[in-house]
């Protein structure tokens, strides 16, 4: 793979806005926060002992405020969830879920993805990435910083392993077909509905951006991409 491009001119994987904190996120960043929440570390993450198990491992990028991921957690007990999320509130509203429901299988780590990705993940070990309604940047001129870039997806699809799924889902038709044209040039990957998009797979939830969007009359759109 490439060399990355220089921090400078780097996409991150995220934008950091402020929000304030519920007590029972205060609370659960107190009391879990030191279980669930790791720390960036510059080198491969031993996950079997940050898990206590080993298992198949499936990372998310941007979970929002992690009712979604707290469903898939829950509905999917023999698998790990790595969770990326540097909203703060978010990580207090997650972990305020994996609190109220008992979940064992998820971590969270609050840090750029991208850094995750390329330092403490190791290649060719993850069952599945999800990346579901990242920021669409609409405004045209903007588009350069969506999340979805060549430079991304190449660096994604190293991280699958073989038969490992990249899933991303959006409410912007245009970013659909950004993404679309992306995911179908990565030569790691092969789109599972043919040439086009997927159907929404029973296992993800509906998120509240996307009754957000249905609400707006906006479509959505699942693409599926594995790894062979």
């Amino acid at each position: 793979m490439s060399a990355p491009p220089e921090r400078s001119t780097r996409i991150r994987s995220y934008v950091v806005r402020a929000g304030r904190l519920g007590p029972g996120q205060e609370r659960a960043l107190r009391e879990l926060g030191p279980h669930f929440v790791l720390p960036f570390q510059p080198g491969l993450a031993d996950w079997d002992a940050r898990f206590g198990r080993a298992a198949p491992r499936v990372l998310e990028i941007g979970f929002g405020m992690g009712d979604a991921t707290a469903q898939v957690a829950a509905a999917q007990p023999g698998t790990d969830f790595i969770g990326i999320e540097v909203h703060l509130p978010g990580v207090g509203a997650l972990l305020k879920r994996i609190g109220d429901a008992g979940l064992t299988n998820l971590r969270i780590l609050q840090h750029d993805a991208v850094e995750v990705l390329e330092q403490m993940v190791a290649p060719a070990s993850l069952a599945g990435i999800h990346v579901w309604f990242p920021d669409p940047w609409h405004k045209k001129r903007h588009h350069k910083r969506r999340l979805i870039q060549p430079p991304l997806v190449a660096l994604l699809a190293s991280r699958l392993a073989p038969g490992g799924y990249l899933h991303c889902a959006t409410d912007w038709e245009d970013y659909a077909v950004q993404m679309l044209d992306v995911l179908t040039a990565e030569p790691a990957l092969v789109n599972t509905a043919g040439s086009g998009y997927a159907p929404r797979p029973d296992w993800r939830p509906l998120t509240k951006f996307e009754h957000r969007g249905l609400q707006l009359g906006h479509g959505v759109w699942d693409l599926l991409f594995r790894r062979p």
